[in-house]
């Protein structure tokens, strides 16, 4: 089916002063990083792997190397990339990514969006949470109210009165159905828990503050280290997520710098991918050969500029302030 224009479809979907506000405030970030000594460093869109991630999809091309033909892919994140700059040397990086998730289209979501993503080699998670925090109360107007911790555990236990590590996956099920109105029979225990966390617990976070969830299930690691919850020794992952006024900004991680690990992980990714009828997608070996020969140990993390900038002008929608977002590209 051809993408037909409407008359006035030539015009960008953001205003003129909208697209003046959002460069001013790219600007601010860019000074946020040079203040700290952050290096801004430049990474390719495209690259001979995509995410693995089972809840993520690439979109994919064909194009004509040194090598002939080659599939090559749009990248979700400049994460495997940043991170060979890491194992290179570079020491602290932020980039300004475009990035690429297909079928992700919304409110909060396009298929093309700006990315900020930064690592800090030698950062603890706290530090880290407490730079996030000091970035989005530059941005954004006002005093967006304090900066808390919850553990993931913890709010669903106050919010749907579960345990989301100990219940029977029978009544997550059960609860998930009720909450998102969508049959669940066959969902496995990470679904469950991303339904009820994006339909009831989401909503609800950073009303009044922002608010860092950390402590998420050791399955939802993604390229995290993992580690023990001294509550009752369950294995956990090491990273957070900061929401405001209900709307997920980032997502940080204590980074894997494991290589076997971080390769069993991409191999694991895959089969579940297949398990749910996706197809594979090609795996980062030089990411892999990057930890490999050793990248420093710290932390990382991925900010939607678009988000964060639809906050810090009161928009409703992303698309108020992208130029062209994907109806009108």
């Amino acid at each position: 089916m051809t993408n037909t224009p409407r008359p006035d479809d030539w015009q960008p979907a953001a205003t003129i002063e909208t697209l003046r506000q959002r460069a001013r405030l790219l600007a601010t970030i860019r000074a946020f990083f040079t203040a700290r000594d952050v290096l801004e460093v430049e990474t390719p869109v495209l690259g001979h792997a995509g995410s693995t991630d089972p809840h993520l999809d690439s979109l994919s091309l064909e194009a004509t190397t040194p090598d002939g033909r080659e599939r090559l892919w749009l990248q979700t994140s400049p994460e495997f990339h940043m991170k060979r700059l890491l194992a290179a040397g570079a020491g602290p990086i932020f980039q300004l990514a475009h990035s690429f998730r297909d079928g992700e289209v919304g409110r909060r979501h396009n298929l093309e969006f700006t990315m900020l993503e930064w690592y800090r080699p030698g950062f603890s998670l706290d530090e880290l949470i407490d730079e996030c925090g000091a970035l989005i109360r530059a941005v954004l107007p006002g005093d967006p109210g304090p900066l808390r911790q919850r553990r993931y555990r913890d709010l669903f236990r106050d919010h749907l009165d579960v345990d989301p590590f100990q219940s029977p996956l029978a009544g997550l099920r059960q609860l998930a159905g009720e909450s998102g109105g969508l049959p669940m029979d066959d969902a496995d225990r990470n679904g469950c828990l991303d339904l009820l966390m994006s339909f009831v617990i989401e909503p609800r976070l950073g009303r009044d503050g922002i608010e860092v969830v950390v402590d998420y299930p050791a399955s939802q690691a993604a390229l995290a280290r993992r580690r023990i919850d001294p509550e009752d020794g369950a294995e956990v992952a090491a990273r957070f997520e900061i929401y405001h006024r209900g709307i997920e900004l980032a997502n940080g991680y204590d980074e894997l710098t494991d290589a076997a690990e971080q390769a069993m992980r991409f191999a694991e990714d895959n089969r579940q991918r297949t398990a749910l009828g996706k197809p594979a997608v090609d795996v980062d070996r030089r990411l892999v050969a990057a930890l490999q020969h050793g990248m420093p140990a710290g932390s990382g993390v991925a900010l939607g500029v678009d988000r964060l900038i639809q906050l810090a002008l009161d928009k409703e929608s992303i698309a108020e302030v992208m130029a062209f977002p994907t109806p009108r590209c």
